[in-house]
C-alpha cells in the first residue's frame, strides 16, 4: 500500500483545524450545510477529505460522494460514488454503518481510529474525523470526513514495559 503515512500529532492538528473550520460555520445550535463549505478554508487537507451522503432507507446507508485523491492510496481504487458495502468487507462496512449511524442520530461530530487489517495492512490505521452537515440545519444529510493514515509503531499508548 502506497499510503502517505503521517505522525499521530499531525493527524490531531489536522482534526483540530477541520473541526475549528466546521465549528465556525455553525448557525447557533444548527449544523452547517454543504453550501456553507468552502474547500479553500482547508485546502491543505483536501487530499484525504471525503463527503459521504446519508441514504435514507430503510435501511439507512451511505454513499461516498467525494473522496480526495489521497484516499485512492488508502483504498487501492476510486471510491467516489460507491456505497459502504462496495468499499469495505462486511465487518468494516458494519463498523462504518454503526459509527455513521450514531453521528446521524446525534448530529454530533465523531472521531476514532480504524485499523486497515481489512485491506491487508494491519500495521496501519486510519485516524478519522466525521462532521455532520445538514441542509436544513438539523437533519444530517452529508458527512464531511478527514482521514489520516498512521503506522502502528507511531501510536503510543503511554504504557511501558517494566
Amino acid at each position: 500500500m502506497a499510503a502517505q503515512i503521517g505522525a499521530p500529532a499531525a493527524a490531531i492538528r489536522a482534526h483540530e483545524e477541520l473541526f475549528a473550520y466546521w465549528s465556525s460555520l455553525r448557525r447557533g445550535a444548527g449544523l452547517p450545510a454543504r453550501a456553507d463549505i468552502d474547500p479553500a478554508g482547508f485546502k491543505r487537507l483536501l487530499p484525504t477529505i471525503s463527503l459521504t451522503e446519508v441514504v435514507r432507507g430503510p435501511p439507512l446507508d451511505y454513499r461516498i460522494r467525494l473522496a480526495g485523491t489521497g484516499l485512492y492510496n488508502v483504498y487501492g481504487r476510486e471510491i467516489t460514488g460507491r456505497r459502504l458495502g462496495e468499499v469495505y468487507n462486511s465487518a468494516a462496512a458494519d463498523y462504518w454503518r454503526s459509527e455513521l449511524g450514531k453521528l446521524v442520530a446525534d448530529g454530533r461530530p465523531a472521531v476514532g481510529i480504524h485499523n486497515l487489517a481489512w485491506r491487508g495492512a494491519s500495521h496501519l490505521s486510519v485516524v478519522w474525523l466525521r462532521l455532520p452537515l445538514a441542509s436544513n440545519g438539523t437533519d444530517v444529510d452529508l458527512i464531511l470526513g478527514y482521514d489520516a493514515v498512521v503506522g502502528l509503531g507511531q501510536v503510543h499508548s503511554g504504557i511501558r514495559a517494566a
